[in-house]
């Protein structure tokens, strides 16, 4: 693993990120703080829209908006042709699974433990629809999806493999690579959100060995709100026909016809914020620059050294679990309602994010948890701000 930044260059980071300088931010994976340079690429498309018109000025920043699908391929090591843009993680996930082939009675999507809540609706109304069935892969002692259990569960009825690649309630990193090699060797489609993944360290998705990969613009790769990125391997998009289509995905032929489009813009609509996608290219561009390495090794830090620090506070229980840990700190105060914890840091300037039983309800209610308090880091993330964070909580909890 690289070295971490070292406190000159998160302070030269942080003075270039307007947003540190007013509030303690611990709620990264909610959404973390853009850097003036996305902020400023916004401004400059949406002044090109004010004196060119919208439509002129599409046409005029076509290379800068198109950067970001190129730059999130060199994230995520694909091919530009198996990006698509979004409009952020869910957007993304759920176009992708409303363009699988119809489910049919008998069939069986399998899941992980700490399946997003979201997903979760869009695969329970559509297997009820169809008498097929959502089954939770077990997790093995660490927490983890457990690949050898999920290998045990397969037959020919198994049509979808999903997998919430690092849980919103908390740090476990799921082992994406391994359940990849499953999924592969048995010709199943496999989906991962990576809604917290991307951009918190490095992704190769032909290491994973996914079929889909979603992400969001707002959170780790400190892009604007309304963006997100999706990746669907070049053989596998011939079995996608998206749910909704237009002039952009599927244009008419000659004969009146519709043509999906041979890439995964297929998955794309005509409608979507220009200016946003020159933020989120800038955003890329950010990220790659520092080195997912990089990033990663800051961010591992600052997360053991505020769950080493929280685990000593009396009264307090650090939730976290998995054999590797990512930057979302997960605990609990005792006798305190997690949400009356993120209200009174709020009041002191201090932001932390707090999550019940439908973000992750399999998990939570596999564990008996209701609410979680989360604090999430950032490689934005200062020594004094930890500090003020757990000297916050000694209190609460003295």
């Amino acid at each position: 693993m690289s070295a971490p930044l070292t406190p000159g260059a998160v302070q030269a980071l942080r003075a270039l990120t307007p947003g540190t300088q007013s509030t303690v931010h611990f709620n990264h994976a909610g959404a973390s703080l853009p850097s003036a340079a996305t902020l400023q690429a916004i401004h400059a498309h949406l002044k090109r829209e004010a004196a060119q018109g919208p439509m002129e000025a599409g046409v005029a920043a076509r290379d800068l908006t198109e950067a970001a699908r190129v730059l999130a391929a060199q994230l995520l090591n694909a091919q530009v042709d198996e990006i698509a843009l979004t409009g952020g993680n869910s957007s993304g996930w759920g176009a992708a699974f409303a363009a699988l082939p119809a489910w049919r009675p008998g069939d069986r999507i399998l899941v992980g433990r700490h399946e997003w809540g979201g997903n979760l609706a869009a695969l329970r109304l559509n297997a009820e629809r169809a008498g097929a069935t959502l089954e939770t892969i077990p997790s093995d002692a660490s927490g983890c999806v457990d690949a050898q259990a999920l290998e045990s569960m397969l037959d020919g009825r198994v049509r979808l493999i999903v997998l919430t690649w690092l849980p919103a309630n908390g740090g476990l990193i799921n082992p994406a690579a391994e359940i990849g090699r499953v999924a592969r060797r048995h010709g199943i489609p496999y989906f991962i959100d990576g809604a917290q993944a991307v951009g918190q360290f490095p992704i190769d998705v032909a290491q994973i060995g996914c079929d889909v990969l979603s992400g969001a613009g707002r959170k780790a790769l400190r892009g604007p709100r309304g963006t997100g990125l999706l990746y669907v391997r070049r053989d596998f998009l011939e079995q996608l026909t998206p749910a909704f289509v237009d002039t952009h995905s599927a244009p008419l032929g000659p004969d009146g016809r519709p043509m999906l489009r041979k890439d995964a813009a297929r998955l794309e609509s005509a409608e979507n914020s220009l200016a946003l996608r020159c933020g989120l290219a800038n955003a890329l561009r950010e990220a790659l620059d520092l080195g997912l390495d990089t990033i990663r090794a800051t961010i591992d830090a600052n997360a053991q050294a505020l769950r080493a620090e929280l685990a000593a506070i009396s009264g307090i229980t650090v939730l976290d679990q998995g054999r590797e840990r990512s930057g979302l700190v997960s605990f609990n105060l005792a006798g305190q309602d997690a949400g009356d914890v993120q209200r009174t840091l709020a009041a002191q300037g201090i932001t932390i994010g707090s999550n019940g039983v439908p973000y992750t309800p399999l998990d939570m209610q596999a564990r008996g948890l209701d609410r979680i308090a989360r604090a999430s880091v950032s490689y934005l993330t200062s020594s004094a701000e930890i500090d003020r964070l757990l000297e916050a909580l000694r209190k609460l909890a003295g």
